[in-house]
């Protein structure tokens, strides 16, 4: 599909394209933004061989927009405020590959134009209880000191040779395969990774019991919690508290002054939630679903 001049449509094709989705999104970004540039490189190479078709739209050669379609049924999209003509057109690629069945799409609460256009087609908002996600943030002064229980360790990621107890504990912690040792190094060598806020947990054994990955946007010096784990033989230690912690002390040695984290909001996931409430993250706005019966 193609939009009217002078915009571009063509789909995502490698790393440089992330790139550039990433420009936009720092470009764009503010408290009350719906990404981080961090989000874009932990979604996209978290599980690469998912369906997920990605399309961008190009002005004088920039990336204005871009929509990517977890299918068969969500839509994620980030859209230059000067360009909101191509909302519509965006909307027509996402209902395209739906085929006509049910379908959502997630915005802010705070994103009203977004909003506003999703009622003009149709779409109705899911019910407050639905599922959601929760936007908090957190300035990087006054951090507590994380506290560890006996022959347990936090540390950064040293390099390679962790790579496999490293994804070992983010599948145990998630339990799931889609990181793969070979996602996780590719995922490495893509900005804006930094071994220095790859954070884990080192039991007594020497096995790796929790991890804490943080992306740093050094534009806006904000960064984002995205994920955090912990082994289930490990839990109750209080070690997610303490390598979040850990973590955000090397955020802030590498400059950062605010840190933010969008945990489930939903009743069925309190967990997250109140474990980011206790290092002294504050919620702000939130996620919502807005459905296409189709």
């Amino acid at each position: 599909m193609t939009t009217t001049r002078p915009y571009r449509t063509r789909p995502y094709r490698d790393h440089r394209d992330l790139r550039a989705m990433q420009t936009l999104t720092t470009r764009l970004w503010s408290p009350t933004a719906p990404y981080h540039v961090g989000d874009l490189a932990w979604g996209r190479l978290l599980d690469p061989t998912a369906d997920w078709p990605i399309t961008l739209w190009e002005h004088h050669g920039h990336v204005v927009a871009w929509a990517w379609a977890h299918l068969p049924d969500d839509l994620r999209l980030q859209i230059d405020p000067a360009h909101p003509a191509l909302l519509p057109t965006i909307l027509d690629w996402f209902a395209a590959l739906t085929h006509g069945e049910p379908h959502e799409i997630s915005v802010l609460d705070s994103e009203h134009h977004i909003a506003d256009a999703l009622i003009r087609r149709g779409y109705r908002p899911l019910p407050d209880d639905a599922p959601f996600f929760a936007l908090h943030e957190r300035d990087l002064h006054h951090l507590p000191t994380p506290t560890l229980p006996d022959g347990y360790t936090a540390r950064a990621v040293h390099g390679p040779a962790d790579h496999p107890r490293r994804v070992a504990v983010h599948q145990a912690a998630w339990n799931s395969r889609r990181l793969t040792t070979d996602a996780y190094r590719t995922l490495t060598r893509t900005w804006p990774y930094r071994p220095d806020l790859d954070w884990i947990i080192e039991a007594p054994d020497g096995d790796f019991a929790a991890s804490c990955l943080l992306w740093h946007d050094p534009a806006h010096h904000v960064g984002l919690i995205e994920p955090v784990g912990t082994h289930p033989a490990h839990r109750r230690h209080g070690l997610a508290r303490a390598v979040c912690l850990a973590a955000l002390h090397a955020l802030a040695d590498a400059g950062a002054t605010r840190a933010i984290v969008s945990p489930r909001g939903d009743a069925a996931y309190p967990v997250p939630q109140a474990l980011y409430r206790q290092i002294g993250f504050r919620p702000y706005d939130r996620t919502r679903s807005w459905r296409h019966d189709g």
